[in-house]
This record gives C-alpha cells, sequence and structure tokens, in this order.
C-alpha cells in the first residue's frame, strides 16, 4: 500500500482505484473512468463495484466497498446525490485515502444542497474529497485518469508541462480538448467542483511541487481563502512555474454600499487584479488567453526587454502583429544595421534590411532562407524576441515551412513564436507539437510576448512600526473628522493644522492663531459627506469664519440634519497636489488599499490602484507608478516634483493602521491628501474612518 505525503498523492500515484457505481456499457458516464483508466494504460488495480455485474471490462466486479480485497488509494463515486454519502462513508472506513465524487445538486443548489454538502464532508471523516460535483483528475504523464469527462475520448492527447486547476468540469474538458487540437500538451488536471474539502489552491499547490509541471493554467470562480491562494501562488512564483488565472465575473454588477469614494472605486474584479498581482500571477484577460498563455510560457523562453522583430513573407499579415504589439507597449525598432547587413546578403541586397517587420515575400518559403534569417534576428542583441509569420504560401508544404522555424530555434533561448495567417490548423498543431508557440490571431501573439517579460520580484513583507498612543475609547460606527484625525496621527499620517471650536467667537479665535484663509467644515459622525450638504466652506478669512459657523449651522438645521458635534477650523492647504487613500474591507479578499487622483472628482477620473493587505515593501511606489498622475507628480513640463517620498511613507502609514486594528477597521479614508513639494511631505485635509462596535 501506497503511503503518502499529501493526501493529493493519491490522485497522482495510486495504486489501487476503486469505482463506485461502475457500468459495463463504456457510453455511459458510468462505464468510462473503467474504460478511460485501461485505454491510458494504467497499471495498478482497477476495482469496478456494481452489485449487478460479476465484471465489467474483463475485471472482477465487487458488490459493495466493504467487499473489496483492500483499502484503496483513490474512490471515484459515480452515484447519485441520494446514494453518494452512503458510499463516502463505507470508503471512508475501509481505509480509501481520498474520494471523487461527480454527483451534483449539492451547495449549488440552495439551503438542502448545502445541507447535504455538510452531511457528505461529515461521513468523510479524515478522508479526503475531490467534488463533489467535480469531472475527476487526470495525469496524463504517467496515464492516470481518474475522470468521466467524454474530452478523453480522443486519441491523440499531447503530453506536457502544463497542469490546469479548474473549478468547472466542462471548462477542464473544453481546455483538453482545445489543447489537444492545437497540439498544446497538459501534464496534470483535476476539477474541484463544490469544494466541499479540496479547493483550487490546493491543487495549485501540489502543483508547484510538482516536478512534471512547468506552467500553471487555473480558472477560478471564486476564492474560498485568499490566505490559502497567496500561499499557494508565491510556492509557484518560488519554484519558477507560472500561474495562469482567469478569473470570471468581471463584469461590474455595482459597487457595495459603503460611505467612503474608495468603496464605490474598488470594484469586485479590480480586488482580484490587485491580489494577482500581488503574487505574480498572470490574469488571463480572455478564456482563449488560459490555453494561449501557458502555451507560450511552457516553452521556457523568457524576454529580456520589450523589443519584437516580425519575420513575415506577408506584409499585411506582419502589419497586424506589428500593430497589435505596439498596441501593448512593445517596441518593433529598426534591426541593426549588422543584422540588416545579413539579411540584405540572404537575399540578394545591397543595402542593409533594417525594416520591421523584414519582408521575405520575394524570398517565398525557402526553408534555408526562412532559418537563417530567423537565427539572424534570434541573435541580434536589439531583439528579445521574434514572430514569424507562416503565409498561405506554406499550405502547400507546411513541413517545410515548420521545420524552418524548428531549426532557427535551435540556435538561440530567446522567444521564437509563429503566426499562423491562413486558416491552418493542422500547420498551429505541427509547430505546437515541434516546441514552437503557434497562433492564429496577430493580438495573442502580442498578449504572449507581453506575458513572457520577467516578473518583478515580490518585496520583503512590510516592517511593522507601532503606533504612538492610540486614543481611548474609540466608538463604533463612523467617526468625525477630529477623531479620525487623531486615529491617522497616532499612525504617523498627519494632518493640516485644526481646531475643534463649538461655537462662532472660538471660530475666529482659531482661525486668528491659524491666519490666513483657513477651512470651516461641520463635525458630525452622521455627516460623511460634508460638502454635499453645505457643511464645508473653504478660503475664509478669519473675520468671515464666524459668520460662516452662524449660516453654516442654520443650513443643516434646515434640511433636518443631527446636531453637529462641534465645527472644525483647518489651515488651508495650498500648493499640493490632490490624491485619495482611502482602505476598505472586501468581503471576500479582505482588507486593501486605495490610491488615486483625489478631491470631489475622485470617482469621476477613473485613476486609481489596488493592493491587499498585507503589503510588501516596493507594493507603495509600485501604486504610484501605476498611475497617469504620477508624471504630474515627478513634475510635468518643467513644474516642481512632488515628494513622493512622503506619499510611499503615507501609503505605508495606512496600510500599518489596517494591519493594526485589523478587523475592527470598516473603512478609512483621506481626500483629498495633500502632495507637497519635494521635501513639503503631504497633508491630510479631510479624513474619514467607520469601525465595527
Amino acid at each position: 500500500m501506497n503511503t503518502f505525503n499529501s493526501p493529493l498523492d493519491a490522485l497522482w500515484a495510486p495504486e489501487s482505484v476503486a469505482i463506485v457505481g461502475a457500468s459495463a456499457d463504456p457510453k455511459k458516464t458510468g462505464g468510462r473512468p473503467v474504460a478511460y483508466l485501461l485505454k491510458h494504460g494504467f497499471e495498478g488495480n482497477i476495482w469496478p463495484i456494481n452489485p449487478r455485474a460479476d465484471e465489467i471490462a474483463g475485471l472482477p466486479c465487487f458488490a459493495s466497498v466493504a467487499d473489496l480485497p483492500g483499502a484503496p488509494d483513490v474512490a471515484i463515486v459515480l452515484l447519485g446525490v441520494d446514494r453518494a454519502e452512503a458510499a463516502v462513508r463505507d470508503l471512508a472506513a475501509k481505509g480509501c485515502k481520498l474520494a471523487i465524487v461527480l454527483a451534483s445538486g449539492y451547495s449549488e443548489a440552495g439551503e438542502e444542497g448545502r445541507n447535504r454538502q455538510q452531511a457528505l464532508r461529515a461521513a468523510a471523516g479524515d478522508m479526503r474529497l475531490l467534488g463533489p460535483n467535480t469531472i475527476g483528475a487526470m495525469d496524463l504523464s504517467r496515464g492516470i485518469v481518474l475522470s468521466a469527462s467524454g474530452a478523453l475520448e480522443g486519441d491523440d492527447i499531447h503530453k506536457g508541462g502544463i497542469s490546469v486547476a479548474s473549478q468547472s468540469g466542462g471548462i477542464l474538458g473544453a481546455l483538453l480538448s482545445r489543447g489537444a487540437a492545437r497540439g498544446i500538451g497538459f501534464c496534470k488536471l483535476a476539477s474541484t467542483g463544490n469544494e466541499a474539502d479540496l479547493d483550487i489552491s490546493d491543487l495549485i499547490e501540489a502543483y508547484a511541487h510538482d516536478n512534471a509541471t512547468t506552467v500553471i493554467a487555473a480558472y477560478i470562480e471564486g476564492i474560498r481563502s485568499v490566505e490559502k491562494f497567496r500561499r499557494a501562488a508565491i510556492a509557484a512564483r518560488a519554484a519558477g512555474k507560472p500561474l495562469v488565472v482567469y478569473k470570471v465575473g468581471r463584469s461590474e454588477s455595482g459597487a457595495r454600499a459603503a460611505v467612503s469614494h474608495t468603496g464605490a472605486m474598488a470594484g469586485e474584479d479590480r480586488t482580484y487584479d490587485a491580489l494577482f498581482h500581488q503574487v505574480g500571477a498572470i490574469r488571463a484577460e480572455t478564456f482563449s488567453d488560459l490555453l494561449d498563455l501557458p502555451a507560450m510560457l511552457a516553452s521556457g523562453r523568457k524576454m529580456a526587454g520589450e523589443r519584437v522583430a516580425i519575420l513575415t513573407s506577408t506584409g499585411g499579415a506582419g502589419s497586424l502583429v506589428a500593430d497589435n504589439c505596439g498596441l501593448l507597449g512593445l517596441d518593433v525598432p529598426e534591426i541593426d544595421a549588422a543584422t540588416g547587413k545579413t539579411l540584405a546578403d540572404l537575399l540578394g541586397k545591397d543595402a542593409p534590411m533594417t525594416s520591421n517587420p523584414v519582408d521575405l515575400t520575394l524570398a517565398g518559403v525557402e526553408p534555408a532562407i526562412m532559418t537563417a534569417a530567423t537565427q539572424a534576428l534570434l541573435a541580434s542583441d536589439g531583439i528579445d524576441g521574434v514572430v514569424v509569420v507562416v503565409g498561405s504560401s506554406a499550405l502547400a508544404r507546411p513541413d517545410v515551412a515548420v521545420g524552418a522555424i524548428r531549426a532557427g530555434a535551435r540556435a538561440s533561448d530567446k522567444p521564437l513564436i509563429a503566426y499562423v495567417s491562413p486558416h491552418a490548423p493542422h500547420i498551429v498543431d505541427l509547430l505546437n507539437r515541434e516546441g514552437v508557440p503557434a497562433f492564429a490571431a496577430p493580438e495573442t501573439c502580442a498578449t504572449v510576448l507581453k506575458a513572457a517579460l520577467p516578473q518583478p520580484e515580490a518585496g520583503a513583507p512590510l516592517k511593522a512600526k507601532p503606533a504612538t498612543a492610540l486614543p481611548e475609547a474609540l466608538p463604533g460606527g463612523a467617526l468625525n473628522e477630529a477623531e479620525a484625525r487623531d486615529l491617522f496621527d497616532a499612525f504617523g499620517l498627519t494632518g493640516a493644522k485644526s481646531f475643534v471650536v463649538q461655537t462662532a467667537e472660538e471660530a475666529l479665535k482659531a482661525a486668528t492663531e491659524l491666519g490666513g484663509p483657513v477651512v470651516l467644515k461641520v463635525l458630525s459622525r452622521e455627516i460623511a459627506h460634508k460638502s454635499d450638504v453645505g457643511g464645508v466652506r473653504v478660503g475664509l478669512a478669519p473675520e468671515a469664519v464666524g459668520p460662516a459657523l452662524t449660516e453654516m449651522a442654520g443650513t443643516l438645521a434646515k434640511q433636518g440634519l443631527p446636531e453637529p458635534e462641534g465645527y472644525l477650523v483647518q489651515d488651508m492647504v495650498r500648493g499640493g497636489l490632490e490624491m485619495i487613500l482611502g482602505l476598505r474591507r472586501d468581503p471576500q479578499l479582505g482588507p486593501l488599499i486605495l490610491l488615486g487622483a483625489g478631491g470631489v472628482q475622485a470617482e469621476l477620473s477613473g485613476d486609481s490602484t489596488l493592493r491587499l493587505l498585507p503589503l510588501r515593501e516596493g507594493d507603495a511606489r509600485g501604486m504610484i507608478e501605476d498611475l497617469k498622475v504620477k508624471r504630474l507628480l515627478d513634475g510635468y513640463r518643467g513644474a516642481p516634483a512632488y515628494d513622493t517620498d512622503a506619499l510611499i511613507a503615507a501609503i505605508e502609514a495606512l496600510a500599518r493602521m489596517g494591519d493594526a486594528l485589523g478587523e475592527r477597521l470598516e473603512e478609512a479614508e483621506i481626500n483629498p491628501l495633500f502632495v507637497l513639494q519635494n521635501g513639503q511631505g503631504v497633508a491630510a485635509a479631510d479624513g474619514l474612518v467607520v469601525l465595527k462596535d
């Protein structure tokens, strides 16, 4: 009997497989697992269980789990929802390591289904579960097929280094069949279904430690534990295995209710973007990318820079690739003179061929010329990757074109891909099988080369810094601005100088002490957006503050608003760049930081970026780099630069505040946060904090 280091090892290295509810008809779902195990050459024990059959596919059939000659390493449960629980309980009692439950009708079927799923998990005890509502798992590299997926009917499934983790069984079959049609090879594939036990993160982490896996592709509908996913993704990154993720649910269904602008600006899908960015996962923008990007990355070739050369025998197709490269920020530079001369010599031309794309139209599909031209471009110090366009002329001699490209690739480890311009699936298949990633769309060529650029290294965890004395007895709910200011100040987020006042006389005294124009604000836990109700006046001279307070009090009273806790007289910040800095708590992914262009138009500008907590060193600077307003911060068109170091410190201070207060901190926002000129720091001009009771 196998002893496994991990429960998931039972999926990839079983010596015995039980099939509960096996059918003698290989055309039925119940008959497929036995047929597929035999078809793909599984060498261990296969134990079909069916009380109405003596044998299935020449194998002895058992009446029950109890009648098995031993404890199976893994079992496939093909019974319906009404009988699956009993089978799982029997398998656990027998000592089975892992059961795969295909039946549906569990958590996806409402409250009754959720109760059934809880009972199923309880019946498993210490035995691990894959599913329910899964199509199973397979290790194509070893012929271990624990699945009923009809995609396994094909006879030409290519083996490779791509392992797939999917929360959908149907998507698993779709990727397998599409990959087989294009010559793309897979290693391990599994679907987690309803995830009563094992989830998508378990699979990703298992693939990260699997020697046969080189690239991981994941189809995700939701993440049950962000910390578990983070650990798995970081393990894949540490192992040098790119993780490509397609996350459904990209459409925006509306921002969740929140009192801050941050809540409206941090849509659900954007939080997943932030998560994937922070763990180094590559997000597939389209479903086809979930196959195309791993196919590229499985070659192991990386772009050292953004410079792409395009070799073509059809001008229009070359222009298509060049245009799409440009749209994604890749460079299609002129070819250097030395390489241009080599290309010219190949074609018998006098002048160096420095134009890019490099057009070989007059040479046709001559293998020697195509090979030599490919090698010359790959050898150029000014080129980081090469796209070879396969035109219609290759249809007559596909093997020649494929052979020429393959031969050209041998001289370099730079990325070399093919754009197959005509509809020629057989050429795409041939190239992929020969180790040259091939694609049928110019957009895809640009996308995969962009994905092959080096990923930035993850920084070290942000060092903790203790806060100064926290304000005592912080109330639950929304704090007023003075309370929020004191809390921010405890973590190093200093605001503009201000005074809390109750009367017009106190306001005059405060404004006189501050000197110059001041801002007057209502102080209330009940009013989040003060400017919307006339609760903010700016640019007031000291002598105008008292009358303004009296007028503001009357305006608020006429609207039936609660009696304020007082008023804030604040020094008016001038000469800074307005930003918004906020924290909010996503119900699924946890706390996140938002940074963007600020002021009253924060939501309209759309210039913002997110990171999830905990931050790592470099995350704050990376957030600034994400923004269009970065050009202004750097000093646009000769204007003075702003204090980005102080902005980085402010971002990290808010992150530490989020870490320190934990789940008690619901939301926090500084809008605007004025970033002053270099060396002058930042000043919080308006602050909002919402705490749990």
